[in-house]
Order: structure tokens, then sequence, then C-alpha cells
């Protein structure tokens, strides 16, 4: 990760090998000219890496000087730096076979090897964005609050609820005394009742749902330790949260961002929950081995002995 000092201000974390990535994660924070130059950007990133300041300028009806700012604002020095990484990572992507169906639309009509071809591009480049954007050192703050907590409450809404079924049944059979908790009212219980040595996440692709929000602010308030897990860094979930996890997302037809950010929440839900396995290794195996060796019996009478 490299930082920049933008305009006078704190420095801001400029990613390597992910500028796309970071333009549409921003892309809510801008207005105007600004925001017209990044929706073009992130519309044609090759032809934006070859245009000059003044083409770019002119097919976003902005001026170079905005064209400057929007590169500062991402952490670039100037318009030379944000070429040369846009022109890297879509290097990068033609490479990797992932620039050959995003972007394209999917029609009604189209054969299912096309459409999974598009659909597994887009997963693939949507982890390696994720991967890129992820701060591990925040990975490591939340699986050593986690391994350290008395309690983890995990906070989601539709389908960020599914994800936090998922990591709440991870960490139960590695002895991590965790709840998912989907509806508001028991939620807000739950977590009106978190105290210190608490951990509650909270998991918004837009980090806008207000439940959650709201759920989160409430164990936060009483001294537990927060974790969000989103797409935006200047969400209203970010901002309250003590640790922030990022992942990327990229939208296909018929599965836009919120639908998209499933696979990347996983990922990274993965990545936390080995590492809360290594903090907490003894205890982790002998509660893995537990409870595999309670449920064991089961799977064999159901498939013969084979998983």
């Amino acid at each position: 990760m490299v930082e920049r000092e933008v305009d006078g201000h704190a420095p801001t974390a400029v990613v390597d090998a992910s500028v796309i990535p970071t333009v549409r994660a921003k892309l809510p924070e801008f207005t105007g000219a600004l925001q017209r130059v990044a929706e073009l950007v992130l519309a044609d990133p090759a032809s934006a890496a070859r245009s000059t300041i003044v083409e770019l300028a002119e097919r976003s009806g902005t001026s170079p000087a905005t064209v400057t700012r929007f590169c500062r604002a991402l952490g670039f020095e100037g318009y030379a730096d944000l070429r040369l990484g846009i022109a890297a990572e879509t290097g990068r992507a033609r490479a990797a076979g992932w620039s050959v169906d995003i972007g394209r639309e999917i029609g009604p009509g189209d054969p299912l090897g096309k459409v999974l071809e598009q659909v597994m591009a887009a997963d693939t480049r949507a982890m390696h964005d994720t991967a890129a954007l992820l701060d591990l050192s925040e990975v490591e703050r939340a699986a050593q609050a986690i391994a350290g907590a008395t309690r983890v409450s995990i906070f989601g809404a539709s389908g960020s609820a599914l994800v936090g079924e998922e990591m709440q049944f991870s960490l139960h059979r590695i002895g991590v005394a965790a709840w998912a908790w989907t509806d508001v009212h028991n939620g807000l219980a739950s977590a009106a009742l978190s105290r210190p040595g608490d951990v509650a996440l909270g998991i918004s692709h837009s980090g806008q749902t207000r439940e959650t929000i709201e759920m989160l602010a409430e164990a936060g308030g009483h001294g537990a330790t927060t974790i969000a897990l989103t797409s935006f860094p200047r969400s209203a979930l970010a901002e309250l949260a003590d640790v922030v996890l990022l992942t990327a997302t990229q939208a296909t037809t018929f599965r836009p961002d919120a639908l998209s950010a499933r696979h990347p929440q996983l990922v990274v839900l993965d990545l936390l929950y080995v590492a809360v396995a290594q903090r907490t290794h003894q205890r982790s195996h002998a509660a893995f081995q537990r409870t595999a060796q309670a449920v064991g019996p089961h799977k064999a009478a159901k498939t013969g002995g084979l998983d």
C-alpha cells in the first residue's frame, strides 16, 4: 500500500493494482464534474488509459484542472500516474481473460456457456480486486478482537444476513460464541446487552442499511468492538466502526452490485475466520474435532461415509 499527501490533507491510501475498484468505491463521494470523470473512467478504463488529459476532459465535459483534481482525490500526483495505473490494471485483466466479457450486457438469448464465462470472469475479477483493496492490518485487528471476545454478534439484512449466518456457523464450529441477528428488534435487544470485550460485526454492501447501522451503533455504544464489512469506505456503517473491511464488486446483467458482492464478502469472512482459528489454534482444533465427531454419524448414515 502507498500513501500520498493530497492537497495538504492527511495521506490518502492508494492500493497498488486497484485503481478501478478504488474509483468505484469512491464514486458516491464525487459530485458534479468529478463524478462525470469517474463515470467515464469506469465505463471504459482502457480508453481512459490511452487518452490525454485534454481528451479525457473533453469527453467528460469537464476541464484538465478537474481531471487533475480527480487524480489527486485518488492519491495520485498527476494524470500520468493515473494513466499508468489504469493501463497496468487493464493489461493484467486482459492477461487473466477478465476483459472479454466484463462490461458486456448479458442478453436474454445468450447461451449458458457464454453466461457462465461472464459470471466467472466477473466474480474472479471482484475477488482479485477485493484482495487488492483489503487492508490486512484491519483483518489482523478484527481477528484479534474476535479471538479474545466474550461473544460475537453479527448483524445484516437480506443477502448480507445470509453471509452473516455463514460466518456465525463457521465461528461456532471452532468454539467462538457467536450469534447472527437479522431481525432488527432482536438484534437491538442483543446489542443493548453488549459490553467491553464483545465484538459486533455489521455487514452491508452499501454501508447504508439503516437496520444494520442501528444495531452496530447500539453495540458500539455499550463498549463492543465494532467491525464493518462494506464496499464503501465513507459509508455511514464504515464511519461508525472501529475496524473496516472492504470488498470490491463487479456487477453483471441480472446481478447488480448488491448481489455480486456476496462472493467477495465470503472471501473476506473466510480469511477472517481462518485468522481467528490461527490465533486460537488449540481451542479451535479441539472444538472442531468434537463438532466433527458429533455430526459424523449423521453424515455417514446419509452418504455411506462420504461427505
